[in-house]
């Protein structure tokens, strides 16, 4: 292990170096990382695409612009804004437009933060919602964490990369060392070794300096990092049984030690893990194009990256006193069938596949090679194994509640909250009149819901997308009882005090959303498996965020619109 030893020796160094670099410095390097990312872009979802199998000319390379380089660049920029904010003495929510939410919340809008992203997600919305009590002149003050006295350095922090998404490693790389003033040793997943180039490039001005080390290895490289006398802290994606691993130790003596809340890992540790993500779905009056646009939109949710994400969407929520249940399932059925078919690059997927049809065998096996599963007309007494079990891979669910109206989303949302593993994340599909029908009862719903990010008419995915959201589990979980982990990340304007992230989404399309008084005039969105045009946007958007134009927006346009 002599080169982890190596690069915590560089880091102990390193820290002082990083302590040492004023704001404005800080932000430099981050403007160097923004070119170099945008320089290197093709390079990176080129290595993204050979992890994934997937085709040059794949419209599914539109994914891995979207959760790569445009990503880590939304990011980068982000957090710069927020340096140069506090460079000059102000505060990074100096110009934020603060509302209310019910239980005494604040919420702060962080979508969107400029015209740019007005027209780009033209729509959509976020806002982050504040821990009760906490007013808009509280969240002001206290944004910037740790950047609010850049010279007091918290030793060294480890961040155990996931293998999924490829933007998450440098993210959380960026996120230790701006929220927490911790240099980082970053472990890449074994997975995405192919990326280390890339990244050796793009984080250079950080190992320049001495405040990043990049590492790879397997899992016995992690353990000897994670346990480490020089390293302070930890923090990781990937599932809770890795989590329970490297905090209670693995086999019998690993399982005696959780249940004694006895943990092996001497320093704190913060994680991002995944769950079982519902999809809700209010019934209410829908044309067959409605039907048709939000059987694709779930069916991304569960599809996009083959399902290898952690909040995936894995069981849809309806009531079966809907009369266009059926209707609905059936589309649902064809979307996911008609799917692009894509390889299964994730280890263990087949068997996690396998072991969901050998539990509910009348699975009905769909696309090509039957590798999607869709699980339906089950008995109360059945949900349980899908309700628990994240199957990080290609299987989807479909539960029903006997209610309707009202009845039907306090039921959902207690079923939710109550039976579902994981509160990372959760989407509401509802029309725009059921939602105003609702009204008060609707934003109940939304604050009772104990998850880190919520999407009213959009995929949670939207909030990883969004650079100034949180992005994390609901807090309050505790290291024996992880469900989807403890802390956030993302976060870029640094605010303190964040319990959830809340997306908002257009019902409809354009052309349909105008007709319908939607005011929205984004077309099918390109992270929507379906979406033809997917990777000239996707290549077209990161193209943009590396420097933003209004001459780039009539091409980006053009292709969102042919998708």
């Amino acid at each position: 292990m002599s080169a982890v030893d190596a690069a915590l020796e560089d880091l102990s160094e390193g820290e002082g170096n990083w302590g040492r670099l004023t704001l404005a410095e800080r932000r430099a390097l981050l403007e160097r990382m923004h070119a170099l990312t945008a320089t290197h872009a093709q390079e990176w979802v080129t290595a993204a695409a050979s992890i994934k199998g997937l085709a040059p000319d794949s419209s599914l390379l539109g994914e891995e612009w979207l959760s790569g380089p445009y990503s880590f660049l939304g990011g980068l920029g982000t957090v710069a804004h927020s340096l140069a904010a506090l460079e000059t003495g102000n505060s990074p929510l100096a110009d934020a437009e603060f509302g209310n939410a019910p239980g005494g919340r604040t919420t702060v809008s962080v979508l969107p933060l400029n015209t740019f992203e007005r027209l780009l997600l033209s729509g959509f919305s976020a806002q982050v919602w504040l821990k009760p009590g906490i007013n808009g002149a509280t969240a002001q003050r206290t944004a910037g964490l740790a950047q609010l006295d850049p010279t007091r350095t918290a030793g060294i922090g480890v961040v155990l990369g996931a293998g999924n998404i490829s933007s998450i490693a440098p993210l959380d790389a960026l996120y230790e060392l701006i929220a927490f003033n911790r240099v980082v040793a970053l472990k890449l997943n074994p997975i995405m070794d192919p990326l280390l180039p890339v990244f050796e490039k793009i984080l250079a001005p950080l190992v320049e300096i001495g405040a990043l080390r990049l590492l790879s290895g397997g899992a016995d490289v992690g353990t000897y990092l994670v346990n480490h006398d020089r390293v302070d802290h930890v923090h990781m994606t990937g599932s809770s049984i890795t989590h329970d691993a490297i905090v209670f130790g693995s086999g019998p003596d690993g399982v005696a030690r959780k249940a004694a809340n006895d943990p092996i890992l001497t320093k704190e540790i913060s994680s991002e893990l995944g769950g079982v993500s519902p999809t809700i779905v209010l019934p209410g009056e829908w044309s067959r194009a409605d039907i048709l646009f939000q059987a694709e939109h779930i069916a991304t949710q569960r599809l996009h990256n083959s399902g290898y994400n952690c909040i995936a969407s894995q069981v849809v929520v309806l009531s079966s006193e809907w009369k266009q249940r059926d209707e609905f399932i059936a589309a649902l059925r064809a979307a996911l069938d008609r799917a692009p078919a894509r390889a299964p690059y994730y280890p263990g997927s087949d068997k996690r596949v396998s072991d969901a049809t050998a539990y509910y065998p009348t699975a009905e096996r769909l696309g090509d090679g039957g590798g999607r599963v869709l699980i339906t007309d089950l008995n109360p007494g059945e949900y349980a194994p899908l309700l628990q079990t994240e199957y990080f891979a290609p299987v989807m669910g479909v539960i029903e509640l006997p209610y309707s109206g009202a009845a039907f989303a306090a039921k959902a949302a207690q079923t939710a909250n109550e039976e579902f593993v994981g509160t990372l994340g959760i989407n509401i599909i509802g029309t725009p009149r059921t939602l105003k029908e609702l009204g008060e009862k609707f934003d109940t719903m939304l604050a009772d819901l104990r998850y880190g990010t919520i999407a009213v008419n959009a995929w949670t995915g939207i909030g990883f997308l969004t650079a100034a959201a949180t992005w994390g589990a609901y807090p309050g979980h505790t290291i024996d009882d992880v469900q989807s982990g403890i802390g956030i990340v993302h976060n870029a304007l640094l605010i303190d005090g964040a319990e959830r992230t809340v997306v908002r989404g257009p019902f409809r399309p354009l052309p349909r959303s105008l007709f319908k008084g939607e005011m929205s005039i984004s077309p099918k969105p390109p992270w929507f498996v379906t979406n033809k045009t997917a990777a000239s946007t996707g290549k077209l958007l990161t193209a943009f965020a590396g420097a933003p134009s209004w001459g780039k927006l009539p091409a980006i346009f053009v292709s969102a619109l042919r998708g």
